[in-house]
């Protein structure tokens, strides 16, 4: 993946889907969707590190356990640090990019959703990516959904369900649609 390819659908404005660079965007998406069924039918953390390793193309660290099924279209705008728990049926929509420190722990059916489309109908047929960062010591509680753009404080909770659809700061709990504080830690 070419390094300007990825500054343009990190970049927050209209990427054009029938942009000719959206083909290399719609190779490794195929090449996703080719790879998701075995990573899914995963038997132990060792296979399912490697199979995901492959799709995002950098090793996961060992300390790292992803639950199946893990999805995602894409793929390669993914980095997950070290000691990081993500549970069951999780949605990783990596398009504008998704980072995620150290000693995560993410809930069962969360969604991070770095890619949206723009409101005017006549710009849908484009993607606006905005790179969504989960810093260390974070807790994403079951079901809760960040959208494109979104940076989660260090040591902070989004508690199960929450919308976050702001910024969160460090240490405080967030909770609601939209997610709002609801405690300092």
């Amino acid at each position: 993946m070419n390094r300007e390819l990825l500054e343009k659908m990190q970049s927050g404005k209209p990427f054009r889907l029938d942009d000719p660079a959206f083909q290399e965007i719609v190779a490794f998406k195929d090449r996703t969707l080719s790879l998701s069924p075995q990573l899914n039918a995963s038997t132990t953390s060792d296979e399912f590190r490697d199979r995901l390793s492959d799709i995002i193309g950098s090793k996961i660290d060992e300390s790292t356990t992803i639950f199946a099924p893990f999805f995602t279209n894409f793929g390669r705008y993914i980095s997950i640090g070290k000691n990081v728990f993500i549970n069951h049926a999780c949605s990783f929509l990596d398009m504008g990019g998704i980072t995620i420190g150290d000693n995560v722990l993410i809930g069962p059916k969360a969604n991070l959703v770095s890619e949206n489309h723009p409101i005017d109908p006549s710009q849908r047929n484009c993607l606006i990516g905005k790179p969504i960062t989960i810093k260390n010591n974070v807790w994403i509680g079951a079901g809760a959904t960040i959208l494109p753009g979104i940076t989660v404080g260090e040591n902070s909770i989004v508690a199960a369900g929450a919308i976050v659809t702001k910024d969160v700061p460090d240490n405080i709990i967030v909770a609601g649609n939209p997610a709002k504080q609801i405690k300092s830690l």
